[in-house]
Formats: structure tokens, sequence, C-alpha cells
């Protein structure tokens, strides 16, 4: 078990939303000199070589009052397991990403009076952050304008954006492609976590009402549910569509730094990804997610001129064919669009995050001395 002088705690739920930020952040706080741990609830993986922590968890969001009731006794058991665990580690501060490992955990930290902090990923603060909120000492976010944060605790927030993966920042150093009436015209089509099934339907649709010249030179990376992979393949085959299909990409930094469009879903670590990279996409957000959040995901991106929203109860192949159609024939639209989402990035995220952490641990000291 971590003991240190300048151990943090980071802790994050087990899906790549609460992962990716918690990684970034751990490689910055690392180059300090900080020692890091974390927790995590039993879906949770590793993080690099980070000593791991599970703590039973219950989930706050999108459950009846009967589940939540049952999800009570969880809760209680990993808060005792968070806060025994805390004061024999005594970490000078405790990070949450959200998550259901989150709660339990922060709430043990705002028991024992630590340093806390807690990032919430969309541009809506989600149902376990505002449980949060008015406990802990600050809130960070990665959009402006975050809704649903509590009036009594607007005072601590501190907007750092949202820290990206080092190997996807790294492609913001590399121009948008060429685009010219000869060349490939490649688009990035990501489903979120999972794929989205929707979008291996339309999306062949869609491609089949575009002209010829379009289709002779399209080339097409899509991540797709493991259910809809042959439908969608022969789709492609049977308009002769080069298209490169699976169900989870090992090469997403690479993936980004070719394409001129992407076609996504508008979770919080896409969007910033897309920010950060400075690519284009079409947004369709997922319309069941958790307060909508996605949807505003989207909006901070299409407010900025950096993509386009279309709403999955109004995408049809027809509507998308013609959005497809008047971008990929105007290149200037698409660069255009690239340069904007890319001046909204914030690359430096993960330092803006670890400076207001440092900052916390910083003036807490200075009181513990005065004191």
């Amino acid at each position: 078990m971590a003991l240190s002088e300048n151990l943090i705690v980071l802790a994050a739920g087990g899906t790549g939303g609460h992962v990716f930020p918690a990684e970034a952040l751990a490689v910055e706080l690392t180059r300090r000199g900080y020692k890091l741990s974390l927790f995590t609830d039993r879906r949770g993986g590793a993080l690099g070589n980070l000593e791991t922590h599970r703590i039973r968890a219950g989930g706050v969001a999108g459950k009846n009052f009967t589940s939540l009731l049952r999800s009570g006794p969880e809760l209680a058991i990993g808060t005792l397991q968070s806060w025994s665990l805390l004061k024999k580690m005594r970490p000078k501060a405790v990070i949450g990403f959200g998550g259901y490992a989150s709660v339990p955990t922060m709430l043990a930290a705002t028991y024992g009076n630590y340093n806390s902090i807690i990032h919430e990923q969309n541009a809506v603060l989600g149902r376990a952050n505002r449980l949060l909120a008015s406990r802990v000492k600050r809130i960070a976010t990665s959009f402006k304008g975050t809704r649903l944060i509590p009036k009594p605790a607007l005072s601590k927030v501190v907007y750092t954006g949202m820290p990206v993966r080092p190997e996807v920042a790294a492609v913001r150093n590399i121009p948008y492609p060429e685009l010219n009436s000869n060349g490939e015209l490649q688009l990035l089509v990501l489903g979120g976590s999972q794929g989205a099934h929707i979008l291996s339907k339309i999306i062949p649709e869609a491609i089949t009402r575009l002209g010829a010249d379009i289709k002779s030179r399209l080339l097409i990376s899509q991540q797709c549910r493991p259910e809809d992979l042959d439908s969608a393949r022969n789709s492609f085959k049977r308009i002769a569509v080069n298209a490169k299909l699976e169900s989870f990409f090992n090469d997403i930094p690479e993936l980004f730094s070719r394409s001129h469009l992407l076609i996504c879903r508008a979770g919080a670590s896409t969007v910033s990804e897309v920010m950060t990279v400075g690519r284009p996409a079409i947004l369709v957000p997922y319309p069941h997610a958790v307060d909508d959040h996605q949807t505003f995901n989207a909006h901070a991106l299409d407010e900025v001129g950096g993509g386009w929203l279309m709403p999955q109860e109004s995408l049809t192949p027809d509507g998308l064919a013609e959005r497809l159609s008047s971008l990929l024939t105007v290149p200037r639209i698409l660069k255009r669009a690239a340069e904007c989402a890319r001046s909204s990035g914030q690359p430096d995220a993960a330092v803006r995050l670890a400076d207001a952490v440092c900052d916390l641990i910083g003036k807490d000291e200075n009181e513990r001395r005065i004191a």
C-alpha cells in the first residue's frame, strides 16, 4: 500500500470517458514528482502500473427508487472501505472522475477533510458529481458554462478542459490532410465505447446516394458493434466502397491524423479529442444519455463552427447524404471547420487540471502552517 508525503489518489469508474482523463492527469502528476494510487470498482481496469484498490460501489444514475435502495448498502460499504484506506494512506489530495467508483471514494475524502476535486467530463454535471458538488473543495469542468452546477457550488468551479490521451494530443501537431479533387476522402466513424447500431445502418445507405466521383474516392474507417460487422461489410461491399470495419480500433491517433471528416457520437472524450486534434465532425448524440448530456457536448463544437449537430431522430440516409455531399465537395468548408475545432481545444487540459490540484494542495499547506 502506497504511503508517501507526495501521494495523490485518483478515483475513476471503468469506462473510457472516466479513465482517459485520469490517465492523462496521472502522466502529468507523475512528471511533477507525485506518487499515485487508483481507486476503482470491480469493472475498472488497471491504469498503467498504478497501485489499484477495488472499492464496492452502487450506481446513482438512471435507476429507480427501488434499485437505489438496493445499491445503498454497496455505497455504504464502499465508503467505509475508502475511508479506511485513505486514513492509512494519508494522500495530499483525492481526485474523482465520475462513475460509480468515484462516489464512495469522494464521500470518504470529504468526510476525512482531504483536499478533494471532482472533474466533470460532460457539458452537464453528472448525477454522481451533483451529489458531491457541495462537499468537495473544487469542481473542474471540461466545457465552459457546464450546466446543472448547484448555485452554492459555482464559486468552486475551475475550467480546465478535458485531458485527452497524450498519444491523441500529439496529433494536434499534424496538419489537416490535403483535400483536392482527385485524392482520397478519408471518413472516420466512431460510435462510442461500444459502437452505434444506427450508424452501421444509416451510413452505408447514405453513401449509396452519393455521386460516383465521391464514392470512388472514399476510404471509410468505421467502428461497429460486433453483431453489426457482417451486415455493414456486406453493405459496403455491395456498393463497392473501400471500408475498414472493426469493433475496436487500436490506432485511433493514426486514424485521426488522416481523417478529413468524422461522424461520431458526442461523448465527452470524443468531442474533446476532435477539438484538441482539430478535425471537423458530424455529431449524432446518443438520445438516451443521462440528462441528454451528449447533445450539450455536441453544442460546444457546433457553436464554434467546428462541427455539425445532427440529432438521431432526424438522421436519415437522404439527409446525411446531402450533408456529406455538400461538405466533401467544398474542401474550404471542412478546412475552416478543422481550424475552428482546433482553436477551441484545450491541449494543455492535463496541465491545467494538475495546476488546480497543486494549487489546492499548496493553499491547504499554507493554511496549516498559519494555523
